[in-house]
């Protein structure tokens, strides 16, 4: 019964940037203003909040603005809000958010995600975290190796791809040259992504942490990113085509990266498929996650469009995910192409493409059934959006 069912009817944008001027609090406003003129709604309908990961007082730049601030601008009058790290990632609050309409909690839920990484750096005095002299908790086995990124935590997944299924670095660049070349059709990405990457410059740059180099991790942004989900018995109220969440999974396993044999992206794509009766041979195109170049390959082999160790010869040549091809792959650029949203840009693509609204990137034919997915390492959320 569509009553029971939870739509995405609104998706919005901010501009999109490497050291924006705009307050954070005020990205997250124009996203969310354009979200609610696409769905036709206004403030008084919103209902409920939720966020990922909430505000970040340790590290403001990472989470700059929180629920309650979104509230108080907009004026909400909000049943139910949430906003936490401690979710399986970053699109769970778009599935705490279905579950909310589902269970008639709430009837329109505003869900959002704001970065400021790149401002943050620019104004270290008001973003930046104090500096502390000792370190506890799981950084206590990393941080004394300079293992501080994780750029260092994803290579050793790769690497073990490189080591036992024979991954090479041409097949690995073919995902950051497919996201340059659909963000050079993104009027978005034009910050992150000025020039098309070849192939040849991705092989001559410098490495970061082995197999990834610097074009395998996605740069610092300033964004927000505003995703609207409304219950299936509001569906009069409007004016928008919606899209229907047919599924939701998620999965954390071991949160501190330590010796898990493969990354959560296996559990979570597992478990998407047995919520629903659609398969991956329904799909008509995927948003997969892409803070690093390795870690769209982990999905692709755990939602079982390959199997498990082939993702480097599904990708090879880059035709089977271009827009035109099998399996279009982050049509809007991704995270490498289009800026670090912080896996609320999969979402917003996927829908964009549903609605046949994407532009000169927009997948050939009418897509009807779209993946999109967040997280990578021992943390993974996935979405199973379709136009029926």
């Amino acid at each position: 019964m569509a009553s029971k069912e939870a739509y995405i009817t609104g998706v919005g944008q901010s501009e999109v940037g490497v050291r924006l001027p705009r307050h954070p609090l005020l990205l997250t406003v124009d996203a969310a203003k354009e979200a609610i003129a696409e769905a036709g709604l206004t403030f008084d309908q919103i209902d409920g909040v939720f966020s990922f990961p909430g505000k970040s007082h340790g590290y403001l730049a990472f989470s700059p603005v929180g629920t309650d601030e979104i509230i108080e601008a907009l004026g909400i009058k909000s049943k139910w809000q949430m906003g936490g790290l401690e979710q399986p990632a970053q699109l769970s609050a778009i599935g705490m958010a279905a579950w909310a309409v589902k269970e008639g909690i709430c009837r329109h839920v505003l869900c959002f995600r704001t970065v400021y990484e790149a401002g943050g750096m620019a104004d270290p005095a008001q973003y930046m975290p104090a500096r502390s002299e000792t370190v506890s908790g799981a950084s206590q086995w990393t941080s004394p190796f300079w293992a501080t990124s994780a750029a260092c935590w994803t290579a050793q997944y790769a690497a073990r791809h490189v080591h036992k299924y024979g991954l090479t670095r041409e097949q690995l660049g073919q995902i950051a040259v497919n996201g340059s070349k659909n963000a050079m059709l993104n009027p978005r990405a034009r910050a992150i992504t000025k020039e098309e990457l070849t192939l040849d410059k991705y092989m001559d740059a410098r490495m970061i942490s082995t197999p990834l180099c610097l074009y395998d991790c996605d740069r610092f942004s300033d964004a927000s990113t505003v995703v609207i989900v409304s219950a299936g018995d509001a569906l009069d109220e409007i004016k928008c085509e919606p899209v229907r969440i047919a599924a939701m999974s998620g999965s954390v396993d071991r949160y501190s990266w330590d010796q898990v044999e493969r990354p959560a992206a296996y559990d979570a794509g597992r478990d998407l498929w047995a919520r629903t009766d659609y398969t991956p041979a329904d799909v008509d195109t995927v948003q997969f996650y892409d803070g690093f170049a390795f870690l769209p390959i982990t999905w692709l082999e755990g939602l079982g469009f390959c199997e498990i160790g082939e993702g480097g010869q599904f990708i090879e040549g880059g035709t089977r995910i271009a827009r035109d091809g099998q399996l279009p792959l982050n049509t809007a650029g991704g995270q490498l192409g289009a800026g670090r949203l912080h896996g609320f840009g999969f979402a917003h693509e996927a829908v964009t493409q549903l609605r046949g609204r994407a532009g000169e990137r927009q997948i050939p034919g009418d897509p009807r059934v779209a993946v999109a997915t967040s997280g990578g390492g021992p943390l993974a959320a996935a979405l199973l959006l379709t136009k029926d």
